[in-house]
């Protein structure tokens, strides 16, 4: 699902957030005094308020998949059959790193205000369903 600023949305399971707290007037960098827990059921709704792209890293072999591809693209039909064989083989080899890098190239967060006040911010998409 692709989320939209001012979308609504529904928890597509239970939540427990936990972690330190800190009181609104400290200072948040301090370490917060206590621990708590909270539990949001599946099915709160709310609005999509931001929406964040994060593009993840390339590892090596992305990034040689794709030199090697686009030699192979501008140049393959003038090289050599051998070399072009090889290079064949040698793009072959990275396909499942670059299709296994395009499943996970975007991360999407958002910031959603659940109807009941809450507000999760940097929540992944795949925490939400259509309202």
């Amino acid at each position: 699902m692709t989320l939209n600023v001012g979308q609504r949305v529904r928890l597509a399971a239970d939540l427990r957030l936990s972690g330190a707290v800190t009181p609104a007037d400290e200072d948040p960098e301090e370490p917060g005094r206590f621990a708590a827990s909270l539990a949001l059921a599946a099915g709160i709704e709310g609005t999509v308020e931001q929406v964040h792209e994060h593009h993840r890293q390339q590892s090596h072999e992305v990034r040689e998949y794709l030199r090697l591809k686009s030699l192979l693209d501008d140049f393959g039909p003038q090289m050599p059959p051998a070399s072009r064989g090889q290079l064949e083989q040698q793009v072959g080899e990275l396909e499942e790193e670059w299709t296994a890098y395009q499943h996970r190239m975007l991360h999407v967060t958002a910031r959603v205000r659940l109807d009941n006040g809450f507000v999760l911010d940097d929540a992944p998409e795949e925490f939400f369903v259509s309202a």
